[in-house]
């Protein structure tokens, strides 16, 4: 397929463009500069504030659209920069997918939640399901359309956890936000990649997908693995609230004290995904290691 990718240079935009550049696709860079991409890769001119450039971008020899962009932050822009990307797909039976994210589920109790649970946003992700809602609607319209919910990502030495490790150089120690027992969701960064493949190769709308590998891993462990990535010993310590609110904005610090249990039980039955990539402690050992 001809695939148009928007966030391609980005960490899951690029795991996800050489997966499905493995598969023998080709991709389209969407691009707010076109000097930031290398002339001979296949590229398109535009911004998520000018809806307009976005519908322009998805032209008929467009087989697919993958939205791994960052959201502006604003409901109104980010509304009509999903519109507009739908607009030239409807009714050709063509694919779309939206990269949103667990985090729209809120807290969890112990039981995992699945991708039937019902939303229950925190403040960062406010008004996300309704942008997720609205990709859905568009199955309705002929649009192959899915919506994936990435946990939180690790592995090639990016992502949250790898930024745990910068915190433990910093202060000479693991760091953690929220309580003892918080626990994440989480998924490597090529795993995550396969399931944009797998996603793109149904032939029918694709709903809501969980992509989580594991479905709750312990956050002081994390931090502790962080500290001997770090050079230290595998001491870890809670970061205060207000001064993890400090530190990140209050928003942000929220959302890395947020305690879930998730599962992918649909994804996996229904699509055959299959995550293989090393366990988050050992990624960050190698990690580093390698580097």
């Amino acid at each position: 397929m001809k695939i148009l990718v928007l966030g391609a240079t980005g960490y899951i935009g690029a795991a996800a463009v050489a997966r499905l550049t493995q598969d023998g696709h080709e991709i389209v860079r969407l691009v707010r500069d076109a000097s930031r991409v290398a002339s001979e890769l296949p590229h398109r001119v535009g911004d998520l504030s000018d809806p307009e450039s976005l519908s322009a971008a998805v032209t008929d020899d467009i087989d697919a659209v993958v939205h791994i962009a960052s959201p502006i932050g604003d409901q109104a822009a980010d509304t009509a920069a999903v519109d507009a990307l739908l607009a030239p797909l409807r009714g050709t039976g063509r694919a779309f997918v939206y990269t949103s994210g667990v985090w729209v589920l809120g807290a969890t109790d112990d039981a995992p939640v699945d991708e039937e649970a019902a939303t229950n946003p925190i403040p960062l992700v406010g008004y996300r399901p309704l942008i997720e809602q609205r990709v859905l609607a568009a199955a309705a319209d002929g649009v192959r359309a899915t919506v994936l919910r990435p946990g939180i990502v690790y592995g090639d030495g990016g992502g949250i956890p790898a930024m745990m490790v910068g915190w433990a150089r910093e202060h000479g120690t693991g760091r953690y936000v929220g309580a003892a027992d918080t626990r994440w969701p989480m998924v490597h960064v090529a795993d995550l990649a396969d399931l944009y493949a797998l996603a793109l190769g149904k032939d029918a709308p694709g709903g809501v997908l969980h992509a989580v590998a594991l479905a709750e891993v312990p956050v002081a462990g994390l931090a502790a693995v962080a500290d001997v990535a770090a050079g230290g010993t595998g001491r870890a310590e809670p970061w205060p609230g207000e001064a993890a609110a400090a530190a990140f904005g209050a928003l942000f610090a929220e959302a890395l004290g947020l305690n879930q249990v998730v599962s992918a039980r649909r994804t996996v039955t229904e699509l055959g995904w299959q995550p293989s990539r090393p366990h988050p402690f050992t990624a960050l050992l190698s990690d580093v290691r390698g580097s």
